[in-house]
């Protein structure tokens, strides 16, 4: 039986399809935590991190073809300093990487639909970019491309109908005048059963949406009508996209993190492309208000979610830190250039006074005024080649490293392109936490950020140069970081004998 690996499982999209393939296919569901999952025939539940390489190569073992449904628009970490955009593309990055690995035959991607303009928006350009990824490690790839999706628990359905029900009227910008392509989630997953079954010899991308094109007016007038309410609506085209953004977060009780990406997207008409049409998946059969219908039928049938259980004194204790930078990769550069460059950059932007020290084996951050080791990382030479460099953090005074800490520092270079990644992860800080969230966090970003910069000049062959007042700035901040770190008080520790450095 043809093994399908699915991520994103425990999703709604997921969750259905896991249901639809399981019953032709052995169905290999993997999602980051795996306890208390039911038994099902056809379906072997693994836990992997998907932003932990080597963990989605293990659960990729023998796998035949792999369903990537994976977003990161949510943070994922007690403390995320990232953009969604960089996080998807570390993600796909690592699935296709994993894939190769394990001689997968067919990657079968969910997308979106991709508008005919020269400027996305940073959530399109972010789903066009993973799509590139996946598709550059010779797997082909199936894509399949939708809009609006129209179910209980999607991601902008929800959206829609709260303001439909919460509003007792609406202002319409002009967004609202605007080409969109509903689908029901039922025309979805049978898209993207049939994206399983295919077997092409290279990339590919294919558009789904139900019977019509609509404005977004319409789509809320035939809400109501589902509804049975009244919902006048007034032309306010003056209405900026970014005023919108907040009313309609306000209003849905939805987060920014979910809302603002996906109205970035309001400005483009979202149309089916001739050429990306297949016969049995393009064109849903179900109407817009009949999914409307349904989906307030799932809803009212979905038994009511059990109260969340409290925290166990385990899981509190994790407050781990993940941060993203990207940056330009001048030609000719290996990722352990991109590396000894950023130890000699610290040395410079904080005057020498902290010794950033690479060898084969080794990364040193010392603060030499206090002759402290800020950071002691190791290079993982297994995991590392030309085009990713992976250093352990396994001590140092800003690190909690020991019984088996799982922080890492990488520099990878995206497939085919002149961009990086800079990534810190898992990283789990020896400062109580609301100290280092206004010291340590807010120095890394200032300084990742700069890197970026000079990175950018390197890349186009540019003197680097760093701002001096910055650079002035950037000493006193490491000093009171550091400062604080050294003199860690045992009263911290006191108040919970069981407890780490890293719990408080």
């Amino acid at each position: 039986m043809k093994k399908v690996l699915l991520t994103g499982a425990t999703g709604y999209i997921g969750g259905h399809l896991k249901a639809k393939l399981k019953e032709k296919y052995e169905v290999i569901a993997v999602s980051r935590n795996i306890d208390n999952k039911p038994q099902e025939t056809n379906v072997t539940w693994r836990a992997a991190d998907m932003f932990d390489l080597e963990e989605t190569e293990k659960v990729m073992q023998d796998v035949d073809t792999a369903v990537y449904l994976v977003h990161s628009m949510m943070p994922n970490a007690k403390l995320t300093q990232a953009n969604f955009e960089d996080m998807d593309a570390l993600l796909a990055d690592n699935f296709a990487k994993a894939a190769k690995a394990n001689g997968v035959k067919h990657i079968v991607f969910m997308s979106g639909l991709i508008p005919d303009a020269e400027e996305l928006s940073p959530h399109l350009r972010s789903r066009l970019e993973c799509e590139r990824i996946l598709g550059s490690y010779g797997i082909p790839v199936s894509t399949l491309r939708a809009g609006l999706i129209i179910g209980s628990q999607g991601s902008s359905y929800p959206i829609l109908k709260k303001l439909v029900e919460r509003l007792p009227m609406l202002l319409l910008p002009s967004w609202a005048y605007n080409t969109t392509l509903p689908v029901a989630i039922e025309d979805v997953i049978n898209g993207l059963e049939h994206m399983v079954d295919r077997n092409p010899n290279q990339n590919e991308s294919i558009d789904i949406g139900g019977p019509e094109h609509m404005t977004y007016k319409d789509l809320f007038s035939h809400t109501a009508h589902v509804l049975d309410k009244k919902l006048p609506m007034f032309d306010v085209p003056i209405i900026p996209i970014w005023l919108s953004k907040y009313w309609v977060k306000l209003v849905s009780g939805v987060p920014k993190e979910m809302v603002y990406p996906l109205m970035d997207s309001l400005i483009h008409d979202m149309t089916r492309h001739k050429d990306k049409m297949v016969e049995d998946i393009s064109i849903g059969e179900i109407g817009f208000e009949k999914s409307v219908e349904r989906a307030l039928q799932e809803e009212q049938s979905t038994s009511p979610k059990p109260k969340k259980k409290k925290k166990s004194k385990q899981s509190l204790q994790i407050k781990d830190v993940r941060a993203i930078t990207r940056i330009s990769v001048p030609e000719n550069f290996t990722m352990n250039n991109v590396a000894s460059t950023y130890g000699d950059f610290l040395n410079k932007i904080t005057l020498n006074m902290v010794e950033s020290a690479i060898d084969e084996n080794y990364f040193t951050i010392k603060l030499l005024w206090l002759d402290k080791v800020l950071l002691l990382l190791e290079k993982d030479h297994k995991a590392s080649d030309d085009d990713r460099v992976v250093y352990q953090i396994i001590g140092g005074e800003l690190a909690y490293a020991d019984n088996g800490g799982s922080a890492t520092l990488e520099f990878r270079r995206l497939i085919n392109s002149s961009q990086g990644l800079v990534a810190l992860q898992e990283y789990q800080p020896t400062l109580p936490w609301f100290v280092y969230k206004f010291t340590q966090a807010r120095l890394h970003k200032t300084v990742m950020n700069l890197f970026a910069l000079e990175m950018q000049k390197l890349a186009r062959n540019k003197p680097a140069t760093v701002n001096k007042v910055v650079k002035l700035a950037c000493p006193v901040i490491i000093g009171a970081a550091s400062i604080l770190a050294a003199k860690k008080t045992k009263s911290y520790l006191a108040k919970n004998n069981n407890m780490s450095n890293a719990e408080l």
